[in-house]
């Protein structure tokens, strides 16, 4: 049962009453990666492919540890990524000079010929997501996202 303030008599929300957060989180998640993947087919990306591929453009050479951190992802995760990328011919993996225990990724010409791509499909799904939002409306929702990601990254520490 819900309790009244006793100085507004207002209803304090405990958390029963509070909205569905991490399931309606999670099915945005899920379709927004969707409409991207769809966007990113393409230029034969996948979902997941396209964080890579920014993250290169922006520091071509990163080792796959690096990498991962970045993304908040696991070290196997990216090796698979990055393994299905060098496939595709996007990116190239090199042994590191000064560590042998450590490999380095690199755009190939064909992964720095996407990077075009996959920042116009991310901008035409992030288009398509906020359709009916204001520029307001978006400025508030990315805060709040990121108040929510360093909560979250405070518990998990």
């Amino acid at each position: 049962m819900a309790k009244k303030s006793k100085s507004t008599g207002s209803r304090k929300k405990n958390t029963a009453d509070r909205p569905e957060l991490f399931s309606q989180l999670a099915t945005t998640a899920r379709y927004s990666r969707t409409l991207l993947s769809r966007q990113l087919l393409s230029c034969g990306l996948y979902a997941g492919q396209d964080a890579v591929i920014l993250a290169l453009d922006a520091e071509d050479g990163l080792s796959l540890s690096a990498i991962a951190d970045q993304l908040g992802v696991r070290a196997p995760t990216m090796t698979k990524t990055i393994n299905r990328l060098a496939a595709q011919g996007f990116v190239d993996k090199r042994e590191s000079p000064t560590d042998a225990r450590l490999s380095h990724v690199y755009l190939t010409d064909s992964g720095r010929d996407a990077v075009n791509t996959v920042r116009k499909a991310v901008r035409r799904s992030q288009r398509l997501a906020a359709d009916e939002l204001s520029n307001k409306d978006l400025k508030s929702l990315t805060k709040l996202l990121r108040k929510l990601e360093r909560n979250i990254v405070a518990a998990l520490d």
